[in-house]
């Protein structure tokens, strides 16, 4: 079976259980990859998170019934996983812009999420370069946060971290004790993945003189990396939230890698002439077959 045939027997499974509690893991196994994955996947295919997917198709199936049935609004709200009519209420007029027992009234504007299916697209789209290396155990320090990974908010509570980081000092003291010159390039590590959140550091391999006073030790265990570049930029920034969207929602989907269960890597280069790159070290295992 193909990634399609996984991808749209994984939405046939959202679309027949609508009104249960979603079993995100489920979801995943149907689609063969972890739960993760799944959900980082298709916010970057879909561009909305598949837990704002499900509740946009309750309520427009809610809205149908509305319309269609003479249901009561809190069995309707019941069924679609609302504990109160006050709580279906608020989410029904937030997404449509009427209160339910106004969604029967004639002439009434309702809004309509329809069912995702997944199509190959032929483009002729920019071609991605990669490549595969084993990395050998190595150990980073640093400052951490906890991130959001549901949607577009690493995109937001990222950017903000380093901002943090930048105009407090901490950047300043991670080149310091990394023996950096002070326009000397640090690395960002995702790992720690735990249901919707993720930890993040900022940081730089450990000195060989040891851990700095200060700042937190992170073990990196031997791991073969997809590696991607963004290319040569003079901010050393631009490109790298369409690398990440383009290796989920494009690469991902039609190798014969997953990603496993590591940190991954934003590595920042200073190239020269005031230009840098960075790339994007993702940890993959073969698929089972492959």
């Amino acid at each position: 079976m193909d990634w399609l045939d996984r991808m749209n027997n994984a939405m046939e499974y959202v679309e027949t259980h609508l009104s249960e509690a979603t079993d995100y893991d489920q979801v995943a196994r149907i689609s063969c990859c972890s739960t993760y994955h799944f959900q980082r996947m298709f916010s970057f295919i879909t561009n909305v998170p598949l837990s704002e997917y499900i509740r946009r198709r309750r309520l427009t199936l809610a809205a149908f019934e509305l319309q269609q049935s003479g249901a009561k609004v809190i069995d309707i709200a019941l069924k679609y996983g609302y504990e109160s009519p006050e709580a279906f209420s608020r989410a029904f007029k937030k997404m449509h812009g009427v209160m339910p027992k106004s969604a029967r009234d004639k002439g009434v504007s309702l809004k309509a999420y329809p069912r995702l299916s997944f199509h190959i697209s032929i483009r002729g789209d920019v071609e991605m370069n990669y490549k595969i290396e084993e990395k050998q155990a190595f150990e980073m320090f640093g400052i951490s946060t906890v991130v959001n990974a549901d949607g577009q908010n690493p995109f937001i509570e990222i950017p903000a971290f380093w901002t943090k980081c930048i105009s407090d000092g901490t950047v300043d003291r991670i080149r310091t004790a990394a023996g950096l010159g002070e326009n000397g390039q640090i690395h960002g590590i995702l790992y720690n993945k735990q249901g919707e959140n993720f930890s993040y550091m900022i940081g730089y391999i450990l000195p060989q003189s040891g851990l700095p006073g200060g700042f937190e030790k992170l073990h990196i265990p031997p791991q073969t990396y997809a590696i991607f570049s963004t290319g040569l930029y003079p901010d050393g920034q631009s490109g790298i939230h369409e690398l990440w969207k383009r290796i989920w929602g494009e690469w991902f989907p039609t190798c014969n890698y997953e990603l496993a269960n590591a940190p991954e890597f934003e590595m920042t280069y200073d190239r020269g002439n005031n230009m840098y790159e960075m790339e994007v070290w993702i940890p993959v295992v073969k698929k089972f077959g492959s």
